[in-house]
């Protein structure tokens, strides 16, 4: 699990990337992947801020899943998409439905993304390229009323940035939705 941050530390370091324009106005979700990265582990962390102002943290996974690293094939044989760390993407996500089922946010805008294909149970990054291709951000549950927070990953991440903590996955989903877009930054545990 990502160790725990100071709200400074956080925006201290959002701040230092050279991705950094300056900080949403609104509601705006950081993620943290963790260092260790295990293998089909939700192992991240996921922060909501309102501008420069701590809202809530919440685990999660950046990475894909066991049916992403290993049976990708099915759904892109150059490998499961990767999303470039360290990196702030603006704007790119708005209210909407993952797969038609679950309220979440959707991508429309691209992120730097590289193709993991060597099927060694890890997540590694390669050389990235702006892509649009369903990274959306959403619970691991269609149930959203399901308080069971799971530890393996599955099949809920094929790239996309996913909670595991249904309840707090909704209030995440009813503050942002008003807003027109949202914008994530990820960072690696630092």
């Amino acid at each position: 699990m990502v160790k725990n941050y100071t709200d400074a530390q956080l925006l201290n370091k959002v701040k230092s990337l050279k991705s950094f324009k300056s900080l949403p106005t609104g509601y705006w979700i950081l993620g943290v992947q963790s260092e260790n990265d295990a293998f089909n582990v939700f192992d991240d962390k996921f922060y909501l801020f309102n501008n420069d102002k701590f809202i809530l943290v919440t685990s999660g996974t950046t990475n894909a899943g066991v049916n992403g690293l290993m049976k990708y094939d099915s759904y892109n044989k150059d490998g499961v998409a990767v999303i470039k760390t360290n990196e702030w993407y603006y704007d790119v996500w708005k209210y909407g439905l993952h797969r038609g089922k679950m309220r979440a946010l959707r991508q429309v805008r691209p992120f730097l993304i590289s193709r993991d294909g060597d099927k060694d149970k890890l997540v590694e990054e390669g050389i990235s390229h702006p892509v649009l291709c369903g990274i959306n951000f959403h619970a691991n549950t269609y149930n959203l009323a399901n308080k069971e927070i799971k530890e393996i990953i599955g099949g809920w991440s094929l790239g996309c940035q996913v909670v595991n903590n249904t309840p707090k996955y909704v209030q995440i989903i009813d503050l942002v939705q008003p807003q027109k877009v949202v914008s994530y930054c990820l960072l690696k545990e630092f």
